[in-house]
């Protein structure tokens, strides 16, 4: 670990700005039509039950990383294996988001710019800002979480000024009943983005105020979450289910459909500053956790040597992943889901809980008794 230390107010502004991220960007739990605001708060709600699971694990282990803690947990063998498992984890989930971001990016601005261009510029970047440290990463979430905001809200107030709200458009609830909302919150919304926040179990031991880390991290969750209602109840409310369904991008398809007075419009290319913060912030969060996961790991002194290869695995994977976006779209909500978000979010962290809880009682008992 570096020696660094952030505040609870820091850690709650990159907690918002990590779970914004990409979702964001894509039509979030869309499969369950108007109903999608409902899918996405009940998805974060019960995700509050598994940050509670990440929680108490870092309350056994305060001072280490997971890359430690699992091998305490597990034994030396198991536990470095699961650990490496995580790393290469956060080195996939990355390298998607820097797709996304790279896809954006050329759909709306550069149609005739290359992929591997417009990704290498975000993850140079991206490797200088972690080379940096985490309380670099830290003060620069406080200085943009602000711009952000700001830009959030002018478009909220441009977009209800041009009278484009529709609230029929969310008429009728659950018209199909509430199985296939939880349906959507099973299989999607429960792990992306607010279980992804497993990736902060690589911060928590930098936080100064420990006492402080549960209620930060529920309170970003539940900030992050109202966040995402609001902006899918827009976009159904502006452009209907259907074509929020269709669209690859449905915000930046909502806000270019601002127009006030003949005077405001073609504002997306400006909103996409907006986004581009939240990806860049996703992304350096995801690989500053696996280079710094990967040095503990491998005892390497000088975690920023582990930079730049790290950094281009992730680059040339995000161009490899996938040959066109429908395919990138497809292994994100159907394979990830269930080979990687559900084992590595939802069942490994509540054994490892369980595993950790027994351990630790029977050293308590030890020590009574000695």
């Amino acid at each position: 670990m570096e020696k660094a230390k952030i505040s609870s107010s820091q850690l709650f502004i990159l907690m918002v700005l990590f779970e914004l991220g990409s979702a964001l960007l894509v039509p979030l739990a869309i499969d369950a039509k108007q109903d999608a605001w409902l899918a996405i708060l009940l998805g974060m709600v019960f995700s509050f039950v598994l940050l509670l699971v990440y929680h108490k694990l870092y309350l056994y282990y305060p001072d280490l990383l997971p890359t430690e803690y699992m091998q305490k947990i597990l034994g030396k063998a198991m536990g470095t294996v699961l650990a490496f498992v995580y790393i290469l984890y956060f080195m996939y989930d990355a390298s998607r988001v820097l797709r996304d971001f790279g896809e954006m990016l050329l759909a709306f601005a550069y149609p005739d710019t290359p992929l591997f261009i417009a990704s290498a510029l975000l993850m140079l970047v991206i490797i200088y800002t972690i080379r940096k440290g985490i309380e670099v990463i830290a003060r620069s979430g406080e200085l943009l979480f602000i711009f952000m905001y700001i830009l959030a809200v002018a478009g909220f107030i441009l977009i209800v000024s041009s009278g484009l709200i529709d609230f029929k458009n969310l008429q009728p609830v659950l018209e199909e009943g509430l199985f296939p909302v939880l349906k959507v919150v099973f299989t999607q919304t429960l792990y992306f983005p607010f279980t992804e926040v497993v990736v902060f179990t690589m911060i928590l031991p930098y936080l100064n105020n420990p006492k402080k880390a549960k209620m930060t991290m529920l309170c970003a969750t539940g900030l992050s979450g109202i966040n995402l209602i609001i902006t899918m109840l827009i976009n159904v409310c502006v452009l209907g289910v259907s074509l929020t369904a269709r669209s690859q991008f449905p915000l930046l398809s909502t806000v270019q459909t601002i127009q006030v007075a003949n005077f405001l419009e073609r504002l997306d290319v400006f909103f996409m500053l907006a986004l581009i913060i939240s990806i860049f912030f996703k992304i350096c969060l995801l690989f500053y956790a696996a280079v710094v996961g990967t040095a503990n790991l491998f005892k390497v002194k000088s975690p920023s040597r582990l930079s730049y290869p790290l950094g281009l695995g992730v680059l040339f994977l995000s161009i490899t992943i996938a040959s066109n976006v429908q395919e990138h779209i497809h292994e994100g909500l159907k394979v990830a889901m269930f080979a990687l978000h559900i084992p590595l979010l939802v069942i490994i962290p509540p054994l490892l809980l369980l595993v950790a809880f027994f351990k630790n009682r029977k050293k308590h008992r030890e020590n009574t008794f000695s």
